[in-house]
């Protein structure tokens, strides 16, 4: 299975897709650019390691499981997902300072298994296993690279 980052196939191959990207690549929808899109990508690994503490929000709490079990299912996501406000970036960003960030925070979550997760419950979709946590993280970083890229 290469669609984990967990394996180090996974982690390879996803690696080899952001450094592919490149800052003039066209997106295919949405409004953020690459570089944007880079930042914004960091923001679910924070929250995912323990970086990033948000309050559990009462759409989550309302919408959280159904919305898990759409964002889990095979199917591509699709363009024109909500956003949540804290993963909304659209200052300017540096390219390469942002691609290096989010290979670092991919790096660490990759490497770092199970036990670099969070013990805090996700903020939208409440308690989630370790499968859960890295099948998420997996196809949002899938889905920006398909904005970008292919």
């Amino acid at each position: 299975m290469t669609d984990s980052l967990y394996t180090p196939q996974g982690l390879a191959a996803m690696l080899a897709r952001l450094d592919g990207l490149r800052p003039d690549a066209l997106r295919k929808w949405g409004k953020m650019n690459a570089a944007q899109m880079l930042a914004h990508c960091q923001q679910p690994l924070r929250v995912a390691l323990g970086e990033l503490r948000l309050k559990r929000s009462l759409l989550g709490l309302l919408f959280g499981r159904l919305a898990k079990k759409k964002l889990l299912a095979p199917a591509p996501w699709q363009p024109g997902m909500p956003t949540a406000p804290q993963f909304k970036i659209t200052d300017a960003r540096d390219f390469a300072g942002e691609q290096q960030t989010l290979r670092v925070l991919v790096e660490r979550f990759g490497r770092g298994g199970p036990a670099a997760l969070t013990k805090n419950p996700h903020p939208f979709f409440g308690p989630l296993t370790t499968d859960e946590w890295q099948a998420l993280q997996w196809r949002h970083l899938d889905h920006h690279l398909r904005q970008f890229s292919g």
